[in-house]
């Protein structure tokens, strides 16, 4: 892999990662057309990573809060609670994502697929316009004390089906945020730290799978995960702003537009 291809494919990486637009979705798309052979598995890995920092520094307070709880049970009962809640919310992450990768060879190389799914992501942000923000005034406490381990399931169901390519993870998850009636901003708090154990599981998870490849770090895969950590912080900063002004359904068009555009493309390919 040359540099210049590492370093777009870590900022392709790095923008969709988090922008409601799927950065799977996008991968598939940019080896399809371009031609371009899957990462090296280092390479993929160390580029997740990358995007994993960027939610790690943006949410540290709150990772810090949940850990201190882990170690001080009686030190803060929201923190207990939502760190319980982000326990019930990987469940049904885990579980689905390991079901849909075991027709992984289908689901992540159909570009059709990809399109009627940036589709659906796209009808998904134009509903959380009607959303209101009507915890606006509420403390973090009440708002967890008010945020059931229902709806945290609910929001790890939509996680884990947004293994498919073409479903936006933090589209998926911000937008069942908000259809439980969370406040925008602990809608994507919790999207974002219910990413982290998704993250460290599905990199783990592609580790034990690739144990007979080769692990070769090269200049490519260091500037490739700066780029994906730099963009990712930036886009991750960036959405967050969208979300708490309640703007997310501006993506719509966009997953609209490019979903129609690969169906036509299939179409006319066949």
């Amino acid at each position: 892999m040359e540099i210049y291809q590492g370093v777009l494919l870590g900022i392709l990486q790095g923008v969709t990662e988090f922008l409601p637009v799927s950065s799977s979705g996008h991968l598939v798309l940019g080896q399809h057309f371009f031609n371009m052979a899957e990462p090296m598995l280092a390479f993929n890995i160390s580029v997740h990573l990358g995007t994993l920092a960027a939610i790690v520094i943006v949410f540290f307070k709150d990772i810090k809060e949940i850990g201190s709880s882990i170690f001080k049970p009686a030190s803060s009962k929201s923190n207990n609670k939502l760190l319980l809640l982000i326990i019930t919310g990987c469940l049904p992450t885990a579980v689905l994502g390991y079901v849909i990768n075991i027709w992984g060879n289908i689901v992540f190389s159909s570009i059709l697929l990809v399109g009627c799914m940036l589709i659906l992501t796209g009808i998904i942000l134009w509903l959380t316009r009607k959303k209101q923000n009507t915890q606006n005034n509420q403390s973090k406490d009440i708002q967890i004390s008010n945020f059931t381990f229902k709806s945290a399931f609910f929001i790890g169901v939509c996680q884990g089906i947004a293994v498919i390519p073409g479903i936006s993870r933090s589209g998926a998850t911000i937008s069942a945020g908000l259809f439980a009636g969370l406040d925008r901003k602990m809608a994507a708090k919790f999207s974002f730290l219910l990413s982290i154990p998704a993250i460290i599981g599905a990199e783990l998870l592609h580790l034990a799978k690739g144990l007979d490849q080769p692990i070769i770090i090269t200049k490519a895969t260091i500037l490739g995960t700066l780029a994906a950590f730099i963009t990712g912080y930036i886009a991750l900063v960036f959405l967050l702003k969208i979300v708490n002004k309640g703007k997310l359904h501006l993506f719509a068009p966009y997953c609209w537009a490019i979903g129609i555009l690969i169906i036509i493309y299939y179409l006319t390919s066949l």
